[in-house]
């Protein structure tokens, strides 16, 4: 089989750009990469721009590495990904008295957004916890709700329409107050992506 080339008048459409979306939205280096599928990290740097010709296999290996469909790199590089509202994935992230559903795409690692609706009472559990991300953001869509931290004495009482920005790394918990809650949360990076600290 001939080797897939760059771009060029009349030849095959690129294929840098999808690699690339699709290394970000995994949080993956170029040397990470380059590495899992045995190419260098120049090489691979060259293909995400167009600017070098891959054989069938290595691609099939950045595809596996990339867990990204072979067919897929034909197609345009997305501008985003739509989820519809019906198509909202109920995830299990523990506590009580909720239903939670993920927001963002499942291959997402940059962020995820996730919607809970808690029940009164209902939370994250009496034992605090922490998450292996940089940032989460918190805004209560309606109803009330109770972040505390194994650091503070008293509790971060958010209502309807209050945000709150913090340090998913320090433990903390929440519960609903009596009307309930429904609650937005954004946790950067998400959840499937490096530790903290890896190199972005």
């Amino acid at each position: 089989m001939q080797p897939v080339r760059a771009a060029s008048a009349g030849g095959p459409a690129p294929i840098g750009a999808r690699l690339r979306a699709v290394r970000a939205a995994r949080r993956m280096t170029v040397q990470e990469v380059a590495t899992a599928a045995a190419v260098t990290k120049g090489f691979l740097s060259r293909l995400e721009r167009d600017q070098a010709n891959a054989s069938v296999a290595v691609l099939v290996r950045i595809c596996e590495v990339l867990e990204l469909p072979v067919g897929a790199l034909f197609e345009p590089a997305p501008a985003g990904q739509v989820l519809r509202r019906v198509d909202y994935p109920l995830i299990g992230f523990g506590g009580h008295g909720l239903r939670e559903h993920l927001l963002t795409p499942r291959g997402e690692q940059r962020m995820a957004a996730i919607l809970s609706e808690i029940e009164p009472g209902g939370g994250g559990g009496a034992e605090p916890y922490a998450l292996p991300a940089d940032v989460e953001f918190c805004f209560v869509l309606s109803g009330s709700l109770e972040l505390l931290f194994a650091s503070a004495g008293e509790p971060v009482t958010l209502e309807e329409g209050d945000t709150f920005t913090f340090d998913p790394g320090a433990l903390h918990t929440f519960n609903a107050g009596r009307r309930g809650a429904r609650v937005l949360w954004v946790i950067s990076p998400g959840l499937l992506g490096p530790p903290r600290g890896a190199e972005a």
